[in-house]
């Protein structure tokens, strides 16, 4: 096997800065090139002895953890996962998901993330496009039995069933057995379906054969839509994904050994800003992962109350319930030190807010599937400003380059397209080389948002390029009428889009959610921006709703609002 050791600096010799026009900057420290598997054989060497994870109430160890990753790679090795096997995890956060993670990458095999909320043709599409051969899956019978109805014709050959009721506390188990059992799938013993005791029982630890694997080997297919919207695989090295927990311990000032954290695990680690922040961060400094299978607000206060994180990673949204719940009942994150924020732009009153309930400062970071994930973030320690991203990762440098010619990088203030260079930048996209080669100029990433860097290297993002309005001419930031918005004391969410428009191509159109208890009508709003954006930005129309539409984890989607306008427009 193939260990740490070696340094890799994709950076030049002082470029390890966010600066106008990628120009010379601080060195960065070195980022190490390592193997995902040394940073779980490294907490389990020095810290063996602390709480891994806290699922539910239920604990393991680190050494309890190795122990397990070691039993399950040699079970994976004899049903034959190694070295170019696919290995897919359609998990919920769990010990499953660790433990597995884990025990395919150390047999040299690729995991690809699913949503175990997909539909079947999604499943179906991702299993062929990747080439997974191997998956594991919950036994919820809601998820098998998607599994299961397209394993056949999307070439699945082996099926590990990870039952959640061994994973529970004791009373827990039981009572999930009687009171849960028409959601336990009955799943057929054949050839095809394996238990995942089998996998750990079936083979030990002394029975595994090393294998050689490389840090610049792809550890994982994280399946996006990028900047096309077309779903493809971000090949993520392990030098990609072990670089970001790195840059992520130079940023916060975190080093493995020192007191250990407690870092509550909600956000779905099948997405890739959780796997790095909540898995392999966490692994990373030997930190206790507190995991939940999903977010219901009630269990994950009660959570909170009981295991008192000191690290909180979130979206918008989770904030915005917090804050929302703490208007009626008390919240515990007394010993919480700061949140990280990601998925979506930061609403400044949500972030204020959460601040004032807690006494812990939330920062807004930015990044992409592609770039494993993060790409900047704002100090936990030090200036924080407001409706920014923050400065660059460590060893990582942005470019603001025209959208007329991608060539041109711009100068200090200019909006442009936001390209990054740094050592969590993907390979390139899964068996799709023409897409790979859009998405990179001369040798940056693109990452199709519009943005601009301020004197201090802070970055600032006006919008998506795919999401600019262009109305008679004129380039319209959805962003910059959302955060208008937000101002108003009733609105909650906002989401503006481009609508069609006879006279000038398009014209923006928004959609807002008001607060519980507020009240604002559609002329007012629209009064109210008047003094905020200029004539040309103002919508439209304004729908205020009881809801807006979101992604899976949590993030306001555009994309379904855009289709039914469009079917609108064309009745």
């Amino acid at each position: 096997m193939t260990n740490s050791g070696t340094v890799t600096d994709p950076i030049p010799p002082g470029r390890g800065a966010a600066l106008p026009g990628g120009g010379d900057g601080p060195a960065s420290p070195p980022i190490p090139s390592r193997l995902l598997t040394d940073l779980i054989d490294a907490a389990v060497r020095d810290h063996g002895e602390r709480r891994a994870i806290d699922f539910l109430g239920r604990h393991w160890t680190y050494a309890e953890i190795g122990a397990l990753v070691d039993r399950a790679a040699a079970g994976l090795q004899a049903i034959g996962v190694g070295p170019g096997i696919r290995f897919g995890l359609c998990l919920p956060n769990s010990p499953y998901f660790v433990i597995l993670y884990f025990a395919a990458l150390r047999c040299g095999a690729t995991i690809v993330n699913f949503n175990p909320l997909y539909v079947e043709h999604e499943l179906k599409h991702q299993i062929q496009d990747s080439g997974t051969t191997v998956m594991a899956v919950i036994d919820v019978a809601s998820i098998h039995a998607k599994v299961a109805a397209v394993a056949e014709e999307s070439g699945l050959r082996t099926i590990i069933v990870c039952p959640m009721a061994d994973i529970l506390p004791p009373l827990l188990s039981i009572a999930y057995r009687l009171f849960k059992r028409g959601e336990i799938a009955a799943w057929p013993r054949d050839g095809r379906h394996i238990a995942f005791s089998t996998v750990t029982d079936g083979a030990q630890a002394a029975g595994f054969r090393p294998v050689d694997v490389s840090p610049d080997d792809v550890a994982v297919l994280q399946y996006t839509g990028g900047t096309t919207g077309v779903p493809k695989g971000a090949m993520l090295s392990h030098a990609n994904l072990t670089a970001n927990s790195y840059q992520m311990i130079l940023h916060v000032g975190q080093r493995p050994g020192a007191r250990q954290d407690r870092i509550m695990g909600v956000l779905p680690m099948f997405h890739v800003f959780a796997l790095t922040t909540v898995l392999n961060y966490s692994v990373d400094t030997a930190a206790e992962m507190i995991l939940l299978p999903r977010f219901e607000l009630k269990q994950f206060l009660k959570t909170a109350k009981r295991t008192r994180p000191t690290k909180l990673l979130a979206v918008p949204t989770m904030l915005t319930a917090i804050n929302k719940a703490a208007a009626s009942q008390p919240i515990h994150f007394d010993d919480l030190d700061y949140c990280v924020s990601g998925g979506a732009p930061l609403p400044f009153d949500v972030r204020t807010e959460f601040e004032r309930l807690t006494g812990a400062r939330v920062v807004e970071g930015y990044g992409l599937s592609e770039t494993s994930p993060i790409l900047t973030c704002n100090p936990v320690e030090g200036a924080v400003k407001d409706n920014s991203a923050g400065p660059a990762f460590p060893g990582t440098v942005l470019e603001i380059r025209s959208l007329d010619d991608p060539h041109v990088i711009l100068p200090t203030g200019e909006r442009g397209e936001v390209c990054a260079r740094g050592p969590q930048v993907m390979k390139g996209y899964w068996n799709k080389p023409e897409e790979t080669e859009k998405v990179f100029v001369d040798g940056a990433i693109r990452t199709g948002d519009v943005g601009y860097l301020d004197e201090d290297g802070y970055l600032f993002l006006v919008d998506r390029i795919k999401d600019v309005i262009i109305a008679g001419g004129y380039n319209i930031y959805p962003r910059v009428i959302e955060e208008a918005l937000y101002e108003h004391p009733a609105v909650l969410e906002a989401v503006v889009i481009g609508v069609p428009d006879a006279y000038r191509g398009q014209a923006p159109k928004a959609f807002v959610v008001l607060r519980p208890g507020q009240q604002a009508s559609v002329d007012e709003l629209c009064e109210f921006l008047k003094s905020r954006v200029s004539k040309i930005e103002m919508p439209r129309e304004v729908e205020i709703r009881t809801s807006l539409p979101k992604t899976l984890i949590g993030k306001l989607s555009r994309k379904e609002l855009v289709a039914e306008e469009t079917k609108k427009a064309a009745n």
